[in-house]
């Protein structure tokens, strides 16, 4: 007599009424890790019964993805359209109102009251961003570029007028710039603060059969996990390396960067306009209010401190290295005043034909698990996870769900080609 053994994954299995909940433990709580949390539930069947834990030591943005600029576009420093821009964008578009619609939410229910507040004013600023142009090859190739941009996120060829209507005493060396009115600032924690909550009220809305939980703990071997989870989402940014079964195997590159908290004194005059678009250049400005930015960022490569703590030694530096890049377009920020610094350890992926692409992928061979798909890799989303984190993430947690790595697009998952 011979038994049919099913793959976990299979229709077959995921049909059997009396099933167990598939178990999935995402590692890090990212642009990654949260993006495939929220589509784990909203890709699987409705009748799935499932469960998700979220592992994060330092908990829900805590890592460098809560400490990023939070400009968002989908375009190159050049203004080429990225590696699947208008799918990103548009992905990303979608994940920001599921955040938006779950913090307003949060404000009506006494549950979420306390949550709710740590919100602030603003987890979205949609004033736009202004590029100037500073030197005539950019200023060439940004123009042609410009011709093919999305309808959803246009770019506009301004002159020095049109842009110091937008930001008073900005300086052009070129009399051009370039705008994208559809851009937006997004305040990075409070978005996966907010995400995560929408996770929870998905969860809460599927009479017990999804449920999601966040762990407040690091772990140190992958292997740990096998056999209690379906499957393990690696979601760990610049500090995969440090798990034994991948140390040394991802083509990763780590870059510590620190991004400046600036601010206008009360008695100054000349605040930035409320109104008033982001500023990107050699050092970008992300505008949180007329007396309130961020500026960033400085580039450690090879570093491996992770801590978001950062040192006055090295906020010293910082500053010393971005104003005279901020102040070229934007001399005002030398009436701002330092507030503080804190810093991300960002995983760089490998320059391709199409760009620095993020890392996705099984790894079971990597580590040496066992003989199904259970453990998978996100990560390298370098300095734009903000953009990529949306899209990928559906697309990992369909391939995660139904075992197959075939539904990734093969340029993410090619640098496992590369290895052999």
């Amino acid at each position: 007599m011979i038994t049919a053994v099913l793959h976990p994954c299979s229709s077959a299995s995921l049909s059997l009424p009396n099933r167990p909940p598939l178990r999935y433990a995402i590692l890090g709580a990212g642009f990654a890790g949260i993006s495939v949390a929220w589509h784990l539930l909203k890709e699987s069947p409705k009748e799935l019964r499932l469960s998700v834990d979220v592992y994060d030591e330092v908990g829900i943005g805590g890592g460098a993805s809560g400490v990023s600029g939070g400009l968002l576009h989908p375009y190159s420093p050049k203004g080429k359209l990225l590696w699947h821009g208008a799918e990103c964008w548009r992905e990303c578009l979608e994940l920001l109102n599921v955040a938006e619609t779950a913090a307003s939410s949060s404000y009506q229910s006494t549950e979420n009251r306390d949550f709710s507040e740590s919100f602030g004013n603003f987890m979205v600023r949609r004033r736009g961003i202004l590029r100037p142009a500073t030197n005539a090859k950019t200023l060439d190739l940004m123009s042609d570029n410009a011709r093919n941009c999305l309808a959803s996120c246009v770019v506009e060829t301004i002159d020095k007028d049109g842009a110091q209507n937008l930001v008073p005493n900005l300086y052009l060396p070129l009399n051009c710039a370039f705008y994208f009115p559809g851009a937006m600032n997004v305040n990075p924690h409070r978005y996966l603060q907010a995400l995560f909550l929408a996770c929870q009220s998905s969860a809460k809305t599927s009479l017990g059969r999804k449920n999601i939980t966040l762990v407040n703990k690091s772990i140190t071997d992958v292997l740990e996990l096998e056999g209690g989870y379906d499957a393990v989402v690696i979601c760990l940014g610049s500090k995969v390396d440090f798990l034994p079964g991948l140390t040394g195997k991802l083509p990763l590159r780590t870059c510590r960067g620190v991004i400046t908290h600036m601010q206008l004194h009360e008695s100054a005059r000349g605040s930035y306009p409320d109104d008033g678009p982001s500023i990107l250049s050699d050092a970008w400005l992300a505008v949180q209010g007329p007396r309130n930015l961020h500026m960033g960022s400085t580039w450690e490569w090879q570093s491996r401190n992770y801590s978001s703590d950062v040192p006055a030694e090295e906020a010293s530096r910082a500053l010393n290295e971005l104003l005279p890049k901020a102040s070229a377009v934007y001399p005002d920020i030398e009436k701002w005043e330092f507030a503080g610094a804190r810093a991300g350890l960002r995983a760089m992926p490998p320059v391709t034909s199409h760009g620095s692409l993020p890392l996705l992928g099984c790894v079971n061979q990597l580590i040496g698990a066992g003989q199904f798909c259970n453990f998978w890799v996100f990560s390298g989303l370098g300095s734009r996870g903000l953009l990529y984190h949306a899209w990928l993430g559906k697309l990992m947690s369909k391939a995660v769900l139904s075992c197959n790595e075939e539904l990734l697009p093969s340029e993410l998952t090619s640098w496992k080609k590369n290895r052999q």
